[in-house]
C-alpha cells in the first residue's frame, strides 16, 4: 500500500503521515502544491527523529506521482485507487482493500480536486461522522485509513508488542528536505 497527501496544507499533519508511514514501512507521496516547505520546523518536529525511515516522494503534480505509482504493478492504476472523501462513497468499514491498493487523500481545507475525484468515480470511500461535522481531521483519517485498510486486505502489521528499539538511522539527522524524491512532468 502507498500513502498520497494532495495538496496538504497543515505541516503537522504532513508530519503525521510520514511517521505514520515510517511505522507501517509505507511509501509516502505529496503531491504539490504544498502549503509549507519541506524545511518547515512544524513539519519535521511532527515527524521527529523517524524522517530517514520514510520513503518520501514529492511530485510536482498528478501526472508526475501517477506515473511513479503506475510502475511496479500488474493491476492498473484504476482499480488500485482509493480516494478519501468526506462526500459520499462507501464507507471505509464496507470497502474491499488489496495490497496494491493507493490510498488517497485530500487537502485540509478542499479535499481532493474535483477533477481528480471526477477520474475516479467508483473509488471514493468516506468516514462515518454525525451530519454536523464537516470532516475530521487528515491526519487522523490518514492513520485511520491506513491501518483499516491493511487490516482488510490482510497485510502484515508490524511485529511489535509495545516495544521499543532505537533505529539506528534516527542518528542521521536526516529532515524531510534531505530525503524526498522529486519527480515532475508537464500538466
Amino acid at each position: 500500500m502507498e500513502l498520497v497527501l494532495v495538496h496538504p496544507e497543515i505541516p503537522h499533519n504532513t508530519g503525521c503521515a510520514a511517521r505514520l508511514a515510517a511505522a507501517l514501512g509505507l511509501r509516502l507521496h505529496l503531491i504539490e502544491p504544498l502549503g509549507f516547505k519541506l524545511e518547515d520546523r512544524y513539519l519535521k518536529r511532527a515527524g521527529l527523529d523517524y524522517w530517514p525511515m520514510v520513503d518520501l516522494h514529492v511530485h510536482a503534480n498528478w501526472a508526475a506521482a501517477a506515473k511513479i505509482l503506475e510502475a511496479g504493478s500488474t493491476r492498473p492504476l484504476q482499480e488500485r485507487m482509493r480516494m478519501f472523501s468526506a462526500r459520499g462513497g462507501t464507507s471505509l468499514f464496507e470497502s474491499r482493500f488489496e495490497g496494491e491498493d493507493i490510498l488517497v487523500f485530500g487537502s485540509e481545507s478542499g479535499g481532493l480536486p474535483a477533477a481528480l475525484l471526477a477520474s475516479y468515480p467508483n473509488n471514493r470511500i468516506y468516514i462515518p461522522i454525525h451530519q454536523g461535522v464537516r470532516s475530521l481531521n487528515l491526519a487522523n483519517v490518514v492513520c485511520l485509513g491506513a491501518y483499516t485498510a491493511m487490516v482488510a486486505a490482510g497485510q502484515p502489521l508490524p511485529a511489535n508488542a509495545g516495544g521499543y528499539l532505537r533505529d539506528d538511522r534516527a542518528d542521521l539527522g536526516l529532515q524531510p528536505e534531505d530525503i524526498a524524491q522529486s519527480s515532475s512532468l508537464p500538466e
